[in-house]
């Protein structure tokens, strides 16, 4: 999904939420399967509608409106990572919000697709209004010598990060596990995808989650919860969380968000006694 005006919209206790996009991103299948065989790869790239070459995996950018804000999880990555990105704003506009109008955005973690989006070509905030929100330890290991010992092919990722969360290091909120963000928002350290990634729990009657890349994607990481994602940074950690959550938001009946899941990436996952399994929402129930 790139740039429409059909999106998929819903309610959940105090939050009108909206889910944009900024484009997809191809991934071939030894990003989204690692550990798997050639033909699981095909299965899985086919079941995404893709090729043998790859499939697309889609930045599913929730806008969360209150009776005070309007707020973004991650803004995507602009046109700075991969040409089929860099269509938040113009689809922000499609649903009558500009970028000015944004009161603030949480960042999850500081990979591309999820953070280069924060700025413009002439390196202002493409938020200027927006407070900004981000983990303490997800800023301090990208700016820290962690992350300047990175192999030299995620340097460009290493830089990219500090690039952008220096913009707003002097502006930013940062938040810890279990803080509460901007009221009934909080924060839920998801860490091993990066060192300080994080999830969120929105109030509700019933949770919901906004997951992230802790379940990178709705197909590999919850039917084989055992196989890493090819952007994870610490694969046991990751694992490690991505296990712990299934079982926490299968065990609640949680609604759940995830960012690379097939548009709107809004569902449930269940577990059936031998494993896990996906159920997307369906108009507008969940």
């Amino acid at each position: 999904m790139e740039n429409t005006t059909d999106f998929y919209t819903f309610r959940h206790g105090r939050f009108d939420i909206t889910m944009l996009s900024d484009g997809p991103i191809m991934l071939g299948g030894e990003i989204f399967a690692p550990e798997g065989t050639k033909q699981q790869r095909d299965d899985i790239l086919s079941r995404l509608k893709g090729d043998h070459s790859g499939a697309a995996a889609q930045s599913n950018i929730p806008l969360i409106i209150t009776d005070k804000d309007l707020i973004l999880i991650d803004v995507g990555a602009g046109e700075k990572f991969q040409p089929s990105e860099g269509h938040l704003e113009e689809n922000l506009k499609s649903v009558g919000v500009d970028a000015e109008d944004i009161t603030a955005v949480i960042i999850s973690h500081a990979h591309p697709d999820h953070l280069w989006g924060l700025l413009k070509d002439d390196h202002s905030l493409r938020f200027p209004n927006a407070r900004y929100f981000v983990s303490r330890r997800e800023f301090d290991f990208w700016i820290g010598p962690d992350a300047a010992a990175l192999p030299a092919g995620l340097q460009p990722f290493v830089e990219g990060a500090r690039r952008d969360l220096l913009a707003i290091a002097e502006i930013a909120t940062f938040y810890e596990d279990g803080d509460e963000i901007i009221g009934g928002i909080t924060a839920i350290a998801t860490p091993g995808h990066t060192a300080g990634h994080s999830s969120f729990l929105l109030d509700g009657d019933v949770p919901l989650i906004v997951t992230v890349d802790a379940i990178a994607s709705e197909i590999v990481s919850v039917e084989h919860p055992e196989w890493s994602f090819g952007f994870d940074m610490d694969v046991g950690l990751a694992g490690q969380t991505r296990s712990s959550l299934l079982q926490r938001v299968s065990s609640e009946n949680t609604k759940l968000i995830g960012f690379h899941w097939s548009y709107p990436g809004v569902g449930r996952i269940v577990f059936d006694g031998t494993g896990y399994a996906f159920q997307p929402a369906t108009g507008t129930a969940l």
